[in-house]
């Protein structure tokens, strides 16, 4: 009959399996800047059927920066020049923008908003800021403020 040794109980010197490692914080924030791309989709969802979210990009990089050439808005919406001129040319076919001859150089194009543009960006302002005004009702103004200033530092750092 054969005994086995009484086993010792584990000590400093017994290897345990490492605990799980606690995310560092710039995990955590590439995780939460996941999760900001889940609330742009469901805000893209209140954009009007015929103005996906390509176009209202368009329309207001046009309102913010004023008139400009298609190089350049491709270059702010940070994609090919060939999706852009495909939302230009979405957003030129309904009337939200001209395309008119560059004076300056005849086989360019300057892109200027419309009214009927300014007033489908004026409905999409509102559609935004409502949804804002309520998914965010139990807030503070002063996180509201912190959350701005946050984004556009975060935005100035690329």
């Amino acid at each position: 009959m054969t005994t086995q040794a009484p086993q010792a109980p584990p000590t400093a010197q017994t290897p345990q399996a490492p605990p799980a490692p606690h995310p560092t914080r710039y995990e955590e924030l590439a995780r939460q800047l996941t999760g900001i791309g889940a609330v742009k989709r469901d805000l893209a969802r209140m954009l009007p059927p015929d103005c996906p979210p390509g176009s209202a990009a368009v329309l207001t990089l046009l309102d913010r920066h004023g008139e400009m050439r298609l190089g350049r808005l491709a270059d702010l919406m940070a994609i090919d020049i060939s999706v852009t001129s495909r939302h230009v040319a979405h957003v030129a076919d309904r009337g939200w923008i001209t395309r008119d001859i560059d004076p300056g150089d005849g086989r360019c194009r300057i892109l200027r908003l419309t009214p009927a543009g300014l007033a489908l960006l004026a409905e999409l302002g509102a559609r935004y800021t409502g949804a804002l005004e309520k998914a965010l009702a139990d807030w503070s103004a002063h996180d509201i403020d912190v959350l701005n200033a946050l984004l556009t530092r975060l935005r100035s750092s690329f």
